[in-house]
């Protein structure tokens, strides 16, 4: 019986870069999830939705799991935000979160925020050994992401 584990992610940054700078690089998705480690494909839904498909985890031929969501984002250069909510029955997670860029005296702070539910087509009773295994890997590529993306900011 498979089970759902919940990823809750808040991180914030500053980057010498403008405010204005960090929003073009966040607001392009495409660009942006450029820098997310083991995505096997963005697909482009249309409409701003944009479905993820991360690589697959498999232990040679097998494959165990490979997470597969949807969101559509929006942002608004007014308030400097870019968000994203779920689209519904697209894969095997829920995500939503958002980006908040504030300007500062020496250049931007960046908040980060997401929160996922992703099921996990295992038995049950590995729950408590295969969760924190999960919230461990995606805190860890989100990680990755931002420091991926600190050094785009330093080049712009």
């Amino acid at each position: 019986m498979a089970f759902s584990v919940k990823v809750n992610i808040q991180k914030a940054f500053e980057t010498p870069c403008t405010p204005e700078k960090v929003f073009g690089l966040l607001a392009d998705v495409p660009r942006s999830a450029s820098h997310f480690p083991k995505v096997d494909q963005l697909v482009d839904l249309g409409d701003n939705a944009f479905r993820w498909e991360m690589e697959k985890i498999g232990i040679g031929s097998y494959t165990l799991q490979q997470t597969v969501y949807a969101c559509r984002y929006t942002s608004d250069p007014a308030t400097l935000k870019v968000d994203w909510m779920p689209v519904s029955g697209v894969g095997n997670a829920i995500v939503q979160g958002e980006w908040t860029i504030t300007p500062k005296e020496s250049g931007t702070k960046v908040s980060f925020t997401s929160k996922g539910d992703l099921t996990v087509d295992f038995p049950s009773f590995l729950e408590f050994i295969i969760s924190p295994l999960v919230v461990l890997e995606f805190t860890g590529m989100v990680e990755h992401y931002l420091s991926n993306l600190q050094e785009s900011f330093k080049a712009l």
